[in-house]
């Protein structure tokens, strides 16, 4: 029998077993209460590892090995003070374990926020699995993901996110319930389209403070990165009337949206020299900092990006360039509400959807409103907003989830058609 490594890990008993089961697994605890799996066979190597990560201020934390498919992945749980954590997948291939594991903290932490700021009844968590989606990605790999996912009962929910698509979602969705997103009649489906009209409504929020007008006809806009978000807002954007700047690794992407919206293409590296009227960042995190803030020629960043900020401490610095930041998580929620949406009790409506996600327009002003008044950076303030939310446990979820049934997947519904 194969074990795995517990060096670097805070566990007090090991369960092995030989075959790979994934029913009831958690319900194995130690003394502590605390659950503890790990998946042996007499295979070499060893079919799927598990270990559960400890870290101050963190639920739950899980990385998976699974050599036979290419597998290796973290899951993070931040909370579930308000209910089930719900965040995506995201497939990237990062460079260093370290890395993987410094975004996915970060990420589950940020949709805590999302979703108490959103009061949408959800916790906040999220998955990474370190692959190239272009080449690494196949059906066996995701698969044997979902048949982790099942092992947390529903404690984390997954969905679409970089690098991962519905198909993807679908094939996940195979071996286990607990997914959102799912291109069925009865799922929300890819949520871009909302994380878009979110941020057009956040932008409002950001011409309305800076202008006094929620109107954001030629307003120049420079958008970073073009995925499904990106070229979503640019053509809303567009039809506002707003002159728009784009960038993307794909240069081909570029040059054909800006044929569509008559918009300037640039290098991505001139990206934080450019002068606009609003930096729109809709790619990666942590461009934000003390190398590219001083470079900034924007009266305001507001963009669907996840970690703008790399440290929490650059929200103070725009403040001190006189920069309105539009803190992502709130900018950005309009996907999570709409994928959270489809477990109501009465279904998924997307015009329920729609609704929602013009909230943010307001919960923006607020934010603004008030650090202004207290002379504090925006995303302090959000920050403390959803601490509040937290603590007070406002819109904590009473009701239970209503996992679909979706035809021919093959899963026992007995007892997950519903979690509270």
């Amino acid at each position: 029998m194969i074990f795995s490594s517990f060096s670097d890990v805070s566990v007090n008993s090991v369960v092995s077993i030989w075959h790979l089961v994934v029913c009831d697994v958690l319900d194995l605890r130690n003394n502590a209460g605390q659950n503890i799996f790990i998946f042996l066979t007499n295979r070499d190597p060893p079919m799927l590892s598990i270990k559960e990560i400890f870290f101050d201020d963190y639920e739950n934390g899980l990385e998976v090995n699974n050599p036979r498919v290419g597998l290796h992945a973290f899951i993070a749980i931040h909370s579930t003070i308000l209910g089930p954590a719900l965040g995506g997948t995201r497939i990237y291939p990062y460079r260093k374990r370290e890395d993987a594991l410094d975004d996915v903290l970060r990420l589950a932490r940020a949709m805590t926020y999302k979703s108490a700021l959103a009061e949408n009844g959800f916790g906040g968590g999220k998955s990474v699995i370190i692959a190239d989606p272009k080449t690494q990605k196949n059906e066996a790999l995701l698969l044997a993901f979902g048949e982790v996912i099942n092992l947390l009962k529903g404690s984390y929910i997954a969905a679409e996110d970089v690098g991962s698509t519905e198909d993807d979602m679908s094939i996940i969705r195979r071996k286990t319930p607990y997914v959102a997103g799912l291109p069925t009649e009865r799922s929300s489906g890819d949520p871009s389209r909302f994380t878009a009209w979110g941020l057009f409504r956040g932008l409002q929020a950001v011409a309305q403070k800076l202008w006094n007008t929620p109107s954001l006809e030629k307003k120049v806009i420079a958008i970073q990165g073009l995925g499904h978000v990106g070229s979503g807002i640019a053509n809303l954007l567009f039809g506002e009337g707003a002159d728009l700047i784009l960038t993307d690794l794909d240069r081909d992407q570029s040059d054909a949206l800006a044929m569509k919206t008559g918009a300037r293409v640039i290098e991505p590296d001139d990206y934080f020299n450019v002068p606009c009227d609003i930096l729109a960042p809709c790619a990666i995190g942590g461009i934000l900092n003390a190398d590219t803030i001083p470079r900034l020629a924007c009266r305001a960043v507001a963009g669907s990006a996840n970690n703008q900020l790399f440290e929490e401490h650059d929200g103070q610095r725009l403040k001190e360039r006189g920069i309105l930041y539009a803190p992502d998580y709130v900018i950005n929620a309009g996907g999570l509400m709409n994928v959270s949406a489809e477990f109501e009790q009465g279904g998924y409506d997307p015009r329920r959807s729609r609704d929602n996600v013009n909230r943010i327009y307001e919960t923006l002003l607020e934010i603004f409103n008030r650090a202004e008044k207290e002379d504090k950076p925006t995303n302090f303030i959000a920050n403390d907003l959803g601490e509040y939310k937290l603590q007070h446990k406002i819109a904590k979820r009473e009701t239970p989830l209503n996992f679909h049934p979706v035809a021919g997947d093959g899963i026992n519904r007995q007892e997950c058609l519903s979690l509270t």
